[in-house]
């Protein structure tokens, strides 16, 4: 793929084994980024196994054939400069170190020994910890107050995608060694992976060092994605009684995917919603209203679908107040009342955050190395002609269609008397 952005081009190619190695070149940076991108994560998972990518992705930590325990891994890491980071998502996990470029076949040389020769050693103390970070989620009585979860739970239900991404206690405090190396199997061969490396490269030196480290991975075969559910019937609202100082609020929409033609409408027009102090959020219901600190919206992208999402915390008493401003804002924006002044606004910041990626290989590899598990991603250039076609009427139409009250969910963790929770129910009843 040639990009007039970058003047050169991002090649993939794939090894014997089927593993997809694309390079990205970014000859005007100092750093570079390795990533290897496994398709796998909670939309994965059935019940009974949730929570399994997490728990992977936390045991692979604990050492491989050639650097047996924790330790020896991490400093192999740390003496190339670097810190291997890794996430467990819903779609997909990732693996990820940032050097310099000198030591990338290093890197790769890292990956490979991690995700082809694991130890799987230490499991209790891994569950251990992990099951202290889902005590983070949950309130003393084992209640979960984790209001990002709780949302998604409303709006996808019991699809795998509502599952949470840690998993429950329950699970986590059951799985094996025989679970880990099952679900290993199943999903970490090279044919359900991506490695992407990006910044001041070149393809075939790249593909000669991945050659040498990655062969060892078995071909395994590509992950069937279980396909999003069907629009729920709303508005839902789930409150979690919770004694924090505020109430914490999570609105979700379901949206449209990343490969609809709408999408990009979709992007400017959260951008006129929320994209600095001056748009509409922050200036009417932070800086005008009062109502919280700090209120943002944000567009969760999936692989065949997306999550239209405004969070805050706010005062107890604040609560329905709050909610019922910020859907007098959407309805402005589903009036189509929106200036050409905001959409001009939203092109030239968009523009500016696509060049500023350029300049961020870690944001080159997720869009070119995650994305490519699931399609070709569009090129930067196309999505900024994208933007720059988007009309006042092309906003209208994706906010009728996104900001839906008949699609609705609304979390909200805190403290609500009853009188006040009942207006918060009659707040989100009342709006259509």
């Amino acid at each position: 793929m040639l990009d007039p952005l970058f003047g050169t081009a991002v090649e993939t190619t794939t090894l014997d084994n089927g593993l997809a190695v694309t390079t990205v070149p970014l000859p005007h940076l100092h750093t570079a980024v390795c990533a290897l991108f496994v398709k796998v994560g909670s939309r994965f998972e059935t019940p009974e196994d949730n929570g399994l990518s997490h728990f992977t992705e936390h045991m692979l930590f604990r050492g491989t054939e050639r650097y047996p325990t924790s330790l020896a891994l991490n400093t192999a890491v740390e003496q190339l400069g670097s810190t291997l980071h890794a996430e467990t998502g819903r779609d997909y996990s990732l693996y990820q170190l940032a050097l310099e470029p000198e030591l990338v076949g290093d890197a790769i040389g890292v990956l490979g020994e991690l995700l082809a020769r694991p130890r799987f050693d230490d499991i209790e103390l891994e569950r251990r910890l992990i099951l202290e970070e889902i005590n983070e989620d949950y309130d003393e009585d084992g209640v979960e107050i984790n209001v990002d979860d709780i949302a998604r739970g409303l709006v996808f239900g019991a699809h795998p995608l509502g599952q949470r991404i840690i998993g429950p206690r329950s699970n986590v405090e059951r799985f094996s060694l025989a679970d880990v190396r099952r679900h290993h199997t199943a999903f970490y061969g090279a044919k359900n992976a991506n490695l992407c490396v990006a910044g001041p490269v070149t393809h075939h030196a790249v593909v000669a060092q991945a050659q040498r480290a990655m062969m060892a991975m078995p071909a395994g075969h590509r992950a069937e994605v279980p396909a999003a559910p069907g629009l729920h019937a709303g508005p839902k609202l789930e409150y979690v009684k919770d004694a924090s100082s505020q109430t914490a609020l999570s609105v979700v929409f379901r949206a449209i995917p990343e490969l609809d033609p709408a999408y990009i409408s979709l992007v400017a027009l959260q951008r006129i919603l929320d994209d600095g102090m001056s748009t509409r959020l922050h200036y009417t219901l932070a800086d005008q209203k009062g109502l919280a600190y700090s209120v943002h919206a944000a567009i969760e992208p999936l692989a065949d679908t997306a999550l239209f999402e405004i969070s805050s915390a706010t005062a107890h008493a604040k609560v329905s107040e709050l909610v019922k401003e910020l859907f007098v804002l959407l309805d402005g924006l589903r009036a189509g009342k929106i200036t050409e002044d905001e959409l001009a606004k939203a092109r030239v910041r968009y523009r500016y955050e696509t060049l500023a990626a350029i300049d961020d290989a870690s944001a080159m590899v997720g869009w070119f190395g995650g994305t490519a598990l699931y399609y070709e991603p569009p090129s930067l250039s196309h999505r900024l002609e994208q933007m720059a076609a988007v009309k006042l009427a092309d906003l209208k139409r994706v906010a009728e269609q996104v900001l839906d009250p008949a699609h609705l969910a609304i979390a909200a963790v805190g403290s609500l008397s009853r009188a006040r929770l009942g207006e918060l129910r009659s707040v989100i009843s009342s709006w259509s």
